[in-house]
């Protein structure tokens, strides 16, 4: 991965922060467990906002 990019796929953000293929990438994104940003018809994750979620999790509760 380029370290210059600001977005990057969301794709590409589910296989590399999450070893996720295409569709599982796509669905966490539709809950909210990735984040993006839309222009136009495009979907983006932003590289930061993806590494400071990871860096601060937020806490879930065991089911």
């Amino acid at each position: 991965m380029d370290p210059e990019k600001l977005t990057i796929s969301v794709p590409e953000a589910g296989r590399v922060y999450f070893g996720l293929c295409r569709n599982s990438a796509y669905a966490a994104a539709e809950r909210g467990d990735i984040p993006t940003i839309k222009i136009g018809r495009l979907l983006r994750v932003p590289v930061k906002a993806l590494e400071q979620m990871l860096e601060n999790p937020r806490k879930t509760e065991a089911a």
